[in-house]
C-alpha cells in the first residue's frame, strides 16, 4: 500500500492482513481435519466469525478512504480495499472446497467403519442412513453456495465495468464542452480582428472626407477673397 499520513488507515490495513492470515490458517485446519463432525463444526464456526470480522474491517477501510481529502490517496485505499475483498471471496471459495473435502473424508471413514464392523450394533440403522443423507445434503448445499459465490463475483465484475463506463461519460462530456469553448474563442478572435480592420478603414475614410472638406472650404474661401486668381 502507498504511504499515507493517516495512521488509522495503516492500522486497519494491518488488521485486515492479520485476519486474512488467520482465516487461511483455519481453512488449512479444515482441510487437514480427519473428523469427527463436531470438530469440523467448531472449525466452521470459527471461520464464519473470522469472515464476519474481516468483512467489517474491509468496510471500515472503505469508509476511511471516503474520508480522505486527497483523491489520489482515496483511490489507492479503495483499490487496496477491493483487493482485500477479492481475497476474502477467494478464501470463502477455498473454505467451501476444504469443507466439502473434509465432509467427504468423514463420510468415507464412516463407511469404512460400517464395513469393518466397528460401528456399534446398538446404533440404529436409520440413524446411519439419516447421517449419510444429511452429509450428502450438506455437500449439495456447499456446492450450491460455491455456485452462488461465483455468480456474485460475475455480477460484481459486471458492476465494476458499468461503473467505469458511467465514470468515463462525464470526461467525454467535458471534452466536448472544451471543444465547443475553443471554437467560440476562435470565432471571437476572428470577429475582433475583423472589427479592428473595419475600425482602421473607417478612420481612414473619415480622414479622407475631412481632408476633402477642408480642401473644399479652402477653395471656396480663396474664390471669394481672390476672385481673379
Amino acid at each position: 500500500m502507498a504511504v499515507v499520513p493517516d495512521v488509522s488507515v495503516r492500522i486497519c490495513s494491518q488488521e485486515i492482513i492479520k485476519k486474512d492470515l488467520q482465516l487461511k490458517a483455519l481453512i488449512q485446519d479444515i482441510r487437514d481435519c480427519p473428523g469427527p463432525q463436531h470438530i469440523l463444526d467448531e472449525l466452521n464456526f470459527k471461520v464464519k466469525d473470522k469472515v464476519r470480522h474481516l468483512r467489517r474491517r474491509i468496510q471500515d477501510l472503505e469508509q476511511l478512504a471516503k474520508e480522505q481529502d486527497s483523491e489520489t490517496i482515496k483511490t489507492v485505499i479503495l483499490c487496496e480495499a477491493d483487493g482485500h475483498r477479492k481475497h476474502m471471496l477467494s478464501n470463502q471459495a477455498m473454505w467451501r472446497k476444504a469443507n466439502l473435502a473434509c465432509k467427504l473424508l468423514i463420510d468415507s471413514m464412516e463407511r469404512d467403519e460400517l464395513l469393518s464392523g466397528e460401528i456399534s450394533a446398538v446404533r440404529p440403522r436409520n440413524a446411519t442412513k439419516e447421517s449419510l443423507v444429511q452429509t450428502y445434503s450438506d455437500i449439495t448445499e456447499s456446492l450450491m453456495s460455491i455456485n452462488r459465490l461465483m455468480s456474485q463475483q460475475v455480477q460484481q465484475s459486471e458492476g465494476t465495468v458499468g461503473s467505469l463506463v458511467m465514470s468515463s461519460r462525464p470526461i467525454l462530456e467535458t471534452s466536448e464542452e472544451f471543444k465547443a469553448l475553443n471554437g467560440a474563442i476562435h470565432l471571437g478572435r476572428k470577429l475582433i480582428f475583423k472589427y479592428n480592420r473595419r475600425e482602421v478603414t473607417d478612420k481612414l475614410l473619415i480622414f479622407l472626407a475631412l481632408g476633402l472638406f477642408l480642401a473644399t472650404v479652402v477653395y471656396i474661401v480663396k474664390k471669394r477673397i481672390f476672385p481673379f486668381l
